[in-house]
């Protein structure tokens, strides 16, 4: 039997993000806005987990300082994030449901002002963490995961 391993190399600095549901790793790459930032990235789709299964990976090399992960508790906060300087892992994240999102999911209430004043930011606020139940800022309106 054939061992099929992908090798892509370390990085100096950055940040490694494990344990991605399989399919799920475009989704936070357009989630964390990585397109608009000219770091070395690399993304592995189904690589074989014996824990998952299949999980997607991906490898961030830029300063730690230049990306703002919160908003991975909201999508999965399963995911590992790993930090990484002098190419070793110094710190394992743990993620929790952020307090506040802002411009990640937007508001459904027609009536609620965000619907006519574009230039808002979307901002829902964590009102039940039980339940990782969200509520708009401006109407109130509830948002479940």
């Amino acid at each position: 039997m054939q061992n099929h391993t992908l090798n892509i190399s370390g990085i100096l600095e950055g940040f490694v993000l494990d344990h991605i549901p399989a399919g799920k790793g475009m989704e936070i790459y357009k989630y964390l806005n990585l397109e608009n930032f000219d770091y070395c990235i690399a993304i592995i789709k189904n690589a074989k987990s014996r824990r998952m299964g299949k999980k997607d990976i991906i490898k961030i090399e830029c300063p730690i300082d230049s990306l703002n992960l919160g908003i991975l508790g909201f999508i999965d906060q399963n995911i590992t994030v790993n930090v990484v300087k002098n190419e070793t892992i110094v710190e394992k994240k743990k993620l929790d449901l952020p307090d506040k999102i802002i411009n990640i999911i937007k508001c459904k209430n027609p009536r609620c002002v965000t619907s006519v004043e574009h230039s808002l930011d979307q901002i829902f606020i964590l009102t039940d963490r039980d339940k990782e139940t969200y509520r708009c800022k401006y109407c109130e309106e509830h948002f479940k995961k």
